[in-house]
């Protein structure tokens, strides 16, 4: 059962990195393309600025996922290096667990915030805000599926704890300090290799 869960997620998970990578491709091309028109050719387009912000809401939001899917907040990942080891699942816990309630604001508020503005329309291209609005329950939607199936996986041993690649530098042990063969004080290069 938790196989079929974990495969589910992986591949809703993949759908929205997909996703969020092919809005960032449009928000970069529609971008280029709002500084071609307007500078270039001297006729400013009136939606590829809107479109291009808009294609950039659902890259986050999407992209979201797959952040939270590999523990990947860089605040986080300090915090795991202060924290003894007995104390990493707890600590796991406590993450998961602000991070759920806050993607369900996210979900609930996102939601309703999506409803009351369904009558607005994005300025130049004549379709409703609603659809810029949905980046934020959808997104969220995703992550809190996300973070639930990383706290699953952690705490039935199918994942390690903590962040496996992690960009913050693990705790380095201070090199033993000796006496310097000439000074009596200590440099700290022994064993390494000179240059």
């Amino acid at each position: 059962m938790l196989d079929l869960f974990f495969r589910l997620e992986r591949a809703i998970s993949q759908v929205a990195l997909y996703a969020a990578v092919l809005m960032l491709i449009a928000s970069v091309s529609l971008g280029f393309y709002q500084v071609l028109t307007r500078f270039v050719f001297d006729a400013p387009s009136t939606w590829s600025e809107v479109m291009a912000r808009s294609t950039m809401i659902w890259c986050v939001f999407l992209g979201a996922a797959a952040t939270f899917r590999g523990g990947y907040m860089m605040a986080v990942e300090v915090i795991y290096k202060l924290v003894p080891t007995s104390a990493l699942k707890a600590l796991e816990i406590l993450i998961a667990t602000c991070c759920m309630i806050v993607l369900a604001i996210l979900v609930i508020y996102g939601y309703q915030m999506t409803l009351r503005v369904q009558n607005q329309m994005l300025s130049g291209v004549g379709i409703s805000i609603a659809w810029i609005y949905a980046a934020i329950p959808i997104g969220a939607a995703f992550s809190l599926l996300s973070v639930i199936t990383r706290l699953i996986a952690q705490l039935t041993g199918r994942e390690t704890i903590g962040v496996v690649d992690a960009e913050a530098p693990a705790r380095v042990p201070e090199p033993e300090s000796r006496p310097g063969p000439d000074t009596g004080t200590s440099s700290g290069t022994e064993g390494r290799k000179q240059p």
